[in-house]
């Protein structure tokens, strides 16, 4: 039994022009007839028709009536004619006939065609109701239009009381339950009433609708964008859907991108068509948690032919690069910018030039792609002009660091500043620009610049980037103004959220202990090492691997920066125990075996410090601290050792030509070897450099 004509879309479209045959408990007529009174306004007529001929009761006469109504565009009259329908009295009468169990064999066939009978029944009653929350909702009327959704769904729970089963359910009603279920949370949006929104969401996903898995799919996905970007705080599923053993999502974050990981699922098993958005959502929210490793593996996971080779190994390189895997993402953009492949990709020839301004060893690389990415950015485009300058700018900053003279090193010096004067024309808004500027000013010894370039970016940022603050501290500790820079501290640690603060503490602690403060450097130190040691218990189940690798070194750093504050104050059994506790997290680590080589040298226990300071050196070949170490325990040793203390020197001075004690050291060997005239030049070299001695080196914040 069903609706049969040739114009009846299903369920909202207009009738055509081909008359329309409605058929239903057996019989059939033509609704040119009802119409017809509709049309002179005889609502209760036409009512009578549709019951006489059709064999209909009440409420089944009205929902088809109001249904007519509603194809044919008349949608206030449709809603008057909804409203006769007493939604209550219909499913008492449906509910006993639809949960009526079979008694017999011998019965079965009976109660199926009663059953067939009854969910007809409902179907007419039900769409009738959801066709007048439509109707509600093109009138502007969404709450109202939302309850009389949500009515539908209630009648059906009490009908179904088990769920709708799999089978032997008519399409019609089907459909309409489904319609249903898809359009309430949409009109809870529209209402502005988020909560009822979001319940309704996980109740069309946790209760047994038996919807099929493209309906499924748009409901999870429309759920899962509003938990991204609805702004509305979602708290976890009630304890009544929870099942044991389950994984239970404590915030919107995580319940997004676990139904999103849901759908993609899906489509892995061929039960949904491929939706590029899905995964789109997905990347903005793993990179929203910093999980860009696991949005990795399923960039992976995709079939081929959904991406193209180049696309895919740009995206799979952007998450490597996100998880600290440079390496990784570095060789895919290798493969993206082969010759042929898409040699010329403007975005993956950026990202390689970032990747490579992160170290001197692959700066001369960073170079030719910064270099490419300038050449192919067209005249209008400034800002990729101006991004690609000032990588190069940075590359080359890097690159003179492994410069094979002062001469080359000086020229590459001054091409990367002209590179950022460059860039900074084409966007002086830029925050970065305005930052890299100032740390090559500061590297570059030109402290006045260096410091009006650090305010300059914290204004622009608001204060709320960290590394502008240390760079003003670290510009005012090298001018010896120690008490600003405590005060700049203290206002960036105001500014600053609590699990950031930790290179800010460890600025503070170093101008204690600058200030002659040795009690108060250690009380930070300790304030610091609990910061860590909290965050690391608090984010550590959901922190990839590179990330736990961060926290451990941050954890070292504290227990390192002790053990040297102890050993500076003669301290040496707690600056053993915390060597110890450092040496723990980072059993390989250069920086441990340098201050354990100061312990020996204070026992005047040359030997061991030797042995330290040359482990260390195998361990980590351009160690600074230990080759001025070195160079300057060997020049205590007499006239044999002063060539090897002088190349010891000269190499770290290669690699820091900042240091003020390699120079300090190296004046002092050129004045046991009689050479006075390159003596004074070191002297002068490490006079000028300790006026201008910041706390910690600039290169901490590159």
């Amino acid at each position: 039994m069903g609706f049969e004509g040739g114009g009846d879309g299903g369920g909202g479209g207009g009738v055509g022009e081909e008359e329309v045959v409605v058929s239903v408990n057996g019989f059939s007529m033509k609704t040119s007839d009802v119409e017809a009174k509709l049309d002179e306004g005889n609502i209760q007529e036409a009512e009578s028709s549709l019951r006489e001929g059709l064999s209909l009761n009440y409420e089944e006469a009205r929902a088809l009536l109001g249904r007519l109504e509603y194809q044919r565009g008349n949608v206030e009259a449709a809603l008057r004619v909804f409203d006769g329908i007493d939604l209550q009295a219909a499913i008492q009468r449906l509910q006993p006939s639809l949960s009526e169990k079979q008694s017999s064999r011998r019965s079965r066939s009976r109660c199926d065609s009663l059953n067939s009978v009854s969910q007809h029944a409902a179907s007419l009653v039900l769409e009738a109701i959801y066709l007048k929350s439509m109707s509600l909702q093109k009138l502007g009327k969404a709450i109202e239009a939302a309850q009389e959704c949500k009515s539908v769904l209630d009648a059906v729970e009490k009908i179904f009381q088990h769920g709708i089963p799999d089978v032997l359910v008519e399409q019609k009603l089907q459909e309409t339950v489904s319609k249903a279920v898809e359009f309430l949370p949409e009109l809870w949006k529209q209402a502005g009433c988020y909560q009822e929104a979001l319940a309704s969401y996980r109740r069309a996903l946790l209760s047994q609708w038996n919807l099929d898995d493209e309906c499924c799919a748009r409901i999870q996905k429309r759920f899962s964008v509003f938990l991204l970007y609805g702004g509305v705080e979602a708290s976890p599923p009630s304890l009544a859907s929870q099942i044991d053993g389950s994984f239970i999502p404590k915030n919107n974050l995580e319940e997004a991108i676990l139904l999103l990981m849901i759908l993609l699922r899906k489509w892995y098993l061929g039960k949904t068509q491929w939706d590029a958005s899905v995964m789109e959502h997905l990347t903005f929210a793993l990179s929203l948690c910093g999980q860009t490793s696991m949005l990795a593996r399923h960039f992976e996971e995709v079939l081929p032919g959904i991406y193209s080779r180049t696309e895919r190994w740009y995206s799979l390189a952007l998450c490597y690069s996100g998880a600290h895997q440079d390496e990784a993402a570095l060789n895919l953009l290798r493969k993206c910018l082969n010759k042929h492949e898409s040699p010329d990709d403007m975005m993956s020839l950026l990202l390689a030039a970032k990747i490579c301004s992160k170290d001197h060893l692959l700066a001369s690389e960073g170079v030719e792609y910064a270099r490419r990415a300038i050449s192919n950015a067209e005249v209008a485009d400034e800002h990729v002009k101006s991004v690609g300058l000032r990588f190069l700018g940075t590359c080359l900053g890097k690159q003179s660091k492994v410069a094979s003279s002062d001469h080359e090193s000086a020229r590459l010096k001054a091409e990367a500043l002209k590179s950022l004067d460059e860039a900074i024309a084409l966007d002086r808004c830029n925050p970065d620009l305005i930052f890299d500027l100032g740390l090559v000013y500061a590297e570059q010894q030109n402290m006045s610049a260096a410091l009006k370039y650090a305010k300059e970016f914290i204004d622009a940022t608001g204060g709320s980037i960290s590394k502008g603050w240390r760079l003003l501290a670290l510009v005012l500790s090298a001018q010896k103004r120690y008490s600003e820079a405590d005060v700049v501290t203290d206002a960036a640690l105001d500014e600053t959220a609590k699990w950031e603060q930790g290179p800010l503490l460890r600025i503070k602690a170093k101008l204690k202990v600058a200030q002659s403060l040795p009690m108060d450097a250690a009380e930070v130190y300790r304030f610091l090492l609990a910061l860590v040691q909290a965050q690391r218990k608090s984010f550590g189940t959901f922190k990839s691997s590179a990330e736990v690798d961060d926290d451990k070194a941050s954890e070292f750093e504290v227990w390192q920066g002790l053990a040297n504050l102890y050993s500076s104050l003669s301290h040496l059994r707690d600056a053993e125990i915390c060597l110890e506790k450092a040496r723990a997290l980072k059993p390989y680590a250069a920086s441990t075996l340098h201050t354990e080589g100061s312990m020996y040298e204070a026992r005047e226990h040359v030997q061991d410090a030797l042995a330290a300071y040359s482990n260390a050196l195998s361990m980590e070949v351009d160690h600074v601290p230990c080759k001025v170490s070195l160079g300057a325990l060997l020049l205590k040793r007499g006239s044999k050792s002063l060539p090897v203390a002088r190349s010891f020197l000269s190499d770290a001075l290669r690699l820091e030509p900042t240091n003020r004690l390699a120079w300090y050291y190296l004046g002092m060997v050129h004045k046991e070897d009689g050479r006075m005239a390159d003596a004074a030049d070191c002297f002068q070299a490490a006079s000028v450099l300790a006026e201008s001695d910041p706390l910690e080196s600039f290169s901490s914040l590159s």
